[in-house]
């Protein structure tokens, strides 16, 4: 039989993804990008402040420029493009997020047949525990899990164009450390925050706060979602705190935010990737994988949400897209 060249070619690039990713995340552990800003960026410059051989440097450096991480070569010096640009050590940087997924969520993967064969993440097959309860033992992983979180909200800056927040309150439930928070109230200076999540995350989340758009439009409230959130809220989001729970338990939280509002126009707003059964897109449906292979979790359809809500006295109102894949869900409850 004859090969389809064009189609081995494709399973080649596919079984191969894993090798760019580690090749990405080598750079990046290494400080490459900041080092090329900086002007280091000859193989011997990049070898010398790495302590890498220079010719490992050099092999490495070849690959991420035929891939477009870099321009230039080893020897007249590389330079960074938009993409490498975002893996450098700055406030807005994505390189938290390639550490920690080149690391011990690349570990988790390494599990992947196991956790689809048998619904268990696949942290927890290379770890021994769950992640969660990783992450409160572990202040190191902790702390990177969170700067990862923070760097995949490119969302954030929207979220004021899919819902009209001026001069109302918003709960932020499961905050983690504020950015969503933060983003909204420097975009709509009227807006008010309650900021809510367990406590060892609120001291994040305060600090954050503080040096970003300080604290005098915030109340910072420690508790579990799960059992109850803070009452008298215009608006309450939830955003990408639901997928490692289960349908009866995100049922509870969305009966804790209907408890919570005072006033029938208040509204729930989920944000989260939502897959679809019918032609599915990639992002949303990776995403989801990902889930069960870190936490055990998954992403939902539109369908399943519509159903959740309704069983807590809530019917969807619209849905507004968002960047990167993400779906705003305005929730409103229903009046009896």
């Amino acid at each position: 039989m004859k090969v389809d060249l064009k189609a081995a070619e494709e399973v080649v690039d596919l079984v191969t993804g894993g090798w760019r990713a580690q090749c990405v995340y080598a750079a990046v552990k290494l400080g490459i990008p900041d080092l090329v800003d900086a002007g280091r960026n000859t193989d011997e410059d990049l070898a010398a402040a790495t302590g890498a051989s220079a010719e490992g440097v050099h092999r490495l450096m070849r690959l991420l420029v035929a891939m477009g991480l870099f321009d230039g070569d080893g020897v007249e010096g590389y330079r960074n493009t938009q993409v490498s640009a975002l893996l450098t050590d700055t406030p807005d940087s994505l390189r938290h997020m390639c550490l920690l997924y080149g690391e011990e969520f690349y570990t988790a993967w390494a599990h992947v047949e196991t956790s689809i064969s048998t619904l268990t993440a696949g942290f927890e097959a290379a770890f021994g525990e769950p992640l969660y309860q990783r992450l409160g033992r572990d202040g190191d992983l902790g702390e990177r899990f969170q700067l990862a979180m923070k760097a995949g909200n490119l969302f954030f800056d929207h979220v004021p164009e899919a819902i009209d927040l001026s001069a109302k309150t918003f709960v932020d439930v499961g905050a983690g450390p504020g950015q969503l928070t933060a983003a909204i109230l420097a975009a709509v200076p009227d807006a008010r925050a309650k900021v809510m999540d367990r406590p060892h995350v609120i001291p994040v989340a305060r600090q954050n706060l503080a040096a970003t758009v300080g604290l005098d439009r915030v109340e910072l409230v420690d508790g579990d979602m799960t059992e109850a959130v803070p009452a008298g809220g215009d608006v309450y989001f939830l955003c990408r705190v639901l997928a490692g729970w289960s349908d009866d338990d995100v049922v509870g939280v969305f009966a804790n935010c209907r408890a919570a509002m005072a006033d029938p126009s208040a509204r729930l707003v989920i944000l989260e990737r939502v897959v679809v059964e019918s032609a599915p897109s990639v992002l949303p449906a990776l995403w989801d994988l990902h889930l069960l292979m870190t936490n055990g979790g998954k992403h939902r359809t539109l369908e399943c949400y519509t159903e959740l809500l309704s069983r807590a006295g809530f019917a969807v109102e619209r849905v507004a897209g968002l960047p990167v894949e993400t779906t705003a869900i305005i929730a409103a409850p229903v009046v009896e």
